[in-house]
């Protein structure tokens, strides 16, 4: 998606047609972790631009002049008010708050550069790929403008081979994370808006031709008794008819030589006998080796075979009924603040999430990184996967939706080949009204479009509460698979009303509470009835969750949260300090009181 340049004059529209000539941003490649690739992570020079100089001139047209440029002096005289090379370094991938103290509440616009070594090979394409930058990026190669990507938490990549030159190059970005009304998020959110160049930064090598990207699933039917069918469908980057690709699962003793369609598509489906089949599960993280070769090129993938259907208020994986022993998780490193990313941090953040009993996490609240769903993957807990369509959204904005739904379909072109992601989440907390049930509606049908093997859901509010009766009431429902909601009695509510609630959830399907909880500071101790000390968390727990065993159909749920994380939005001195205090472990990892509650809790489920 494509943000208006603001106030255009005809020298600026010239200048930024000869930048933007040979710009080639491509849909996003898949499995890019298994690819060839070089790295560009590591220390890259910075510079923080409060008023967007190196973007806009003083009339805020945009710049011949900009700092994608990277201008050196030709002679003494010459006037540049910018050098990359004399300014700071910070690793990336990486947030500027935390790296910089100057900038730990900023929100605006820094510039950042790197360079590398680059030799050409006859017959390759190359991509510049980014995990993820937050939130408006504008990226440069050798000063020419290749690609502008809005969003905050999906990948994007562009095709850079025209614009890269033997020997040295240069990566000149401008992340800018200001909030606006028309955002996804928008302006108003309970996370820390950490800024930057946030996930990995690599060349990726392909072929002329290669694999853009494929999906292989089972299919939730079973054709004849004994056998177990799979789906397959797989597109090149480029409409070519007759091209060859070769599907191997050696394990399953599957070898398929399929050809493409005019599109450059394969959709096909084959079975295999259902006692060879080691199904996907939690308890058994079954990952088969997977072989794609295209014109003799390999791309290997581990993908798991599963499951995931309801009947009537049950959740069935691989067909047996299943609780989702959850918690929720945000994006932040497990021993303090800053954006978790990298394999170190996912597995940390999910040994806690193993140790407390869980099964099952809500990725909350936008696509976390691909090392998470990854090592998720491996050791064996399920996924539910969000796009930030948090609060209250611009929902008559066609450009907000388009947003929305072009961060949906990165999510899922990302991962839609990991087995532990069971359900796709399209909104939390979202206020009710005929333009909001449109929005969402539609995306959800969409969805299901790219991906109908997996379950569709959001986390809802309640609404209808009389008294000690709450009933569920969301326009939503006829839309997702499994309904879920968020509800905080013993927070924003008495604790001793809990025991008194009752639940009327009016729709024949699963149920999950997506959250509910309090916060309380680690290590501060008091009366049960003392706010902010683990005694009152502990307590809110226990009466919670003697609460929630009463609901008909629970099917699992997902305590807010994990983890204390920053946010602005709560600032009370010497408790909260810019934390969210609702987590089970503190900031530095230690464990709340009610994190030994759920836990027993969960042993009985």
């Amino acid at each position: 998606m494509r943000k208006p340049v603001r106030f255009l004059t005809a020298l600026a529209v010239a200048v930024f047609a000869v930048a933007t000539v040979q710009a080639a941003e491509v849909p996003l490649v898949g499995n890019v972790l298994n690819r060839q690739t070089t790295s560009l992570n590591g220390k890259w020079h910075y510079i923080i631009d409060v008023q967007e100089e190196g973007y806009y001139d003083y009339r805020m047209n945009p710049t011949r002049w900009g700092f994608f440029q990277n201008a050196k002096p030709k002679r003494p005289e010459d006037l540049i008010e910018y050098d990359f090379d004399k300014a700071a370094t910070m690793n990336i991938p990486g947030d500027w708050n935390t790296q910089d103290e100057r900038l730990f509440f900023y929100e605006g616009t820094v510039w950042f550069k790197t360079s590398f070594q680059f030799k050409k090979t006859d017959g390759q394409r190359t991509l510049l790929y980014f995990g993820a930058a937050n939130y408006d990026t504008h990226v440069y190669l050798n000063g020419q403008h290749v690609m502008h990507h809005v969003g905050g938490f999906t990948p994007f990549n562009a095709d850079v081979t025209e614009q890269l030159k033997e020997g040295e190059n240069v990566v000149i970005v401008k992340v800018d994370n200001k909030r606006h009304a028309n955002n996804v998020p928008t302006q108003i959110f309970d996370w820390w808006n950490y800024g930057g160049i946030t996930r990995d930064v690599m060349l990726v090598n392909v072929p002329a031709t290669y694999i853009e990207n494929y999906k292989l699933a089972l299919s939730k039917e079973i054709a004849k008794k004994g056998v177990r069918t799979i789906d397959f469908a797989l597109n090149l980057n480029a409409k070519e008819a007759g091209k060859q690709v070769t599907l191997s699962i050696p394990e399953l003793k599957v070898k398929k030589l399929l050809t493409t369609d005019a599109e450059g598509r394969i959709s096909t489906t084959f079975d295999v006998k259902q006692k060879q089949l080691q199904l996907w599960s939690p308890d058994s993280p079954k990952l088969y080796d997977v072989e794609l070769v295209l014109d003799g090129n390999i791309l290997r993938d581990n993908i798991g075979f599963r499951t995931i259907e309801t009947r009537g208020k049950q959740l069935l994986l691989n067909g047996q009924p299943i609780f989702l022993r959850g918690v929720s998780i945000h994006e932040e490193k497990p021993n303090g603040g800053g954006r978790a990313n990298g394999t170190e941090d996912a597995r940390t953040l999910l040994s806690w999430a193993k140790d407390l009993g869980c099964n099952y996490v809500r990725l909350a609240h936008y696509p976390h990184n691909e090392y998470m769903i990854r090592e998720a993957e491996r050791t064996g807990i399920l996924v539910w996967s969000e796009i930030p369509v948090y609060w209250t959204i611009a929902w008559k904005n066609e450009q907000t939706f388009a947003n929305a739904k072009r961060q949906l379909t990165d999510m899922i072109l990302r991962d839609q080949n990991r087995a532990n992601i069971i359900i796709w989440s399209i909104a939390n907390e979202t206020p009710h009204s005929a333009e909001r049930d449109q929005f969402l509606g539609n995306l959800a049908k969409y969805a299901r479009t790219l991906d109908n093997t997996r379950l569709i859901s959001m986390a809802m509010e309640v609404t209808g509460a009389s008294n000690y009766v709450n009933r569920l009431q969301d326009n939503m429902h006829e839309y997702v698979d499994v309904v879920s909601f968020n509800q905080y009695i013993g927070w924003y509510r008495d604790v001793n009303d809990a025991p008194k609630m009752k639940w009327e959830i009016p729709y024949d399907k699963p149920v999950i509470i997506s959250e509910f909880g309090g916060g309380a500071k680690a290590g501060l101790h008091g009366e049960k009835n003392q706010r902010w000390t683990e005694e009152f968390q502990e307590n809110l727990y226990i009466q919670n969750l003697a609460m929630l065993d009463k609901i008909e159909g629970l099917a699992g749920t997902t305590p807010w949260v994990l983890k204390d994380f920053r946010s602005p939005r709560r600032v009370l001195d010497g408790i909260q300090d810019y934390y969210n205090r609702k987590g089970l472990y503190s900031d530095k990892g230690e464990k709340k009181k009610a994190f030994y509650v759920l836990k027993k809790w969960y042993e009985g489920k």
